[in-house]
C-alpha cells in the first residue's frame, strides 16, 4: 500500500523547535519532489506552502515567512524526508502536510495539483 506518514507534531511553546517527519511505505521517496504544506485554522480548503526540496538535485525552498528557521533534508537510508522547525511563532499553528511529485514532474516546487500522494497531516500548535 502506497501511503506518506507524517509524525512529529505537537505543542510547542514560542520560540521552540519541533522536526516532523515524513515516511514513505509503498515507494521509495528518492527521486519525488516533496512538498511541506500547512493549513492554518479556519482556512478549511486553503494550503500554504511551506517547503520543497526536489528529487532530481536536492535543491530546496522555503516561503518567505519559514526563511531562517525551518530546514527541509532528505534521508535516503529511511526513506523519509525531515521538516526541522526552529524558533517556532504562533503564526506557524496549523496541520502540516507532506505531498510527494512524481519524477516526471521537473518543476521545482510545484503546485500541489501535481502531487500524487498526500500524507494525513499532523497538527503543530506554537502556543504559550
Amino acid at each position: 500500500q502506497v501511503q506518506l506518514v507524517e509524525s512529529g507534531g505537537g505543542l510547542v511553546q514560542p520560540g521552540g523547535s519541533l522536526r516532523l517527519s515524513c515516511t514513505a511505505s509503498g515507494f521509495t521517496l528518492d527521486y519525488y519532489t516533496i512538498g511541506w504544506f500547512r493549513r492554518a485554522p479556519g482556512k478549511v480548503r486553503e494550503r500554504e506552502g511551506v517547503s520543497c526540496i526536489s528529487g532530481s538535485n536536492g535543491s530546496t525552498r522555503y516561503a518567505d515567512s519559514v526563511k531562517g528557521r525551518f530546514t527541509i533534508s532528505r534521508d535516503k537510508a529511511e526513506n523519509t524526508v525531515y521538516l526541522q522547525m526552529n524558533s517556532l511563532k504562533p503564526e506557524d499553528t496549523g496541520i502540516y502536510y507532506c505531498a510527494a511529485a512524481p519524477p516526471t514532474i521537473t518543476t521545482m516546487c510545484p503546485a500541489m495539483e501535481e502531487y500524487d500522494y498526500w500524507g494525513q497531516g499532523t497538527q503543530v500548535t506554537v502556543s504559550s
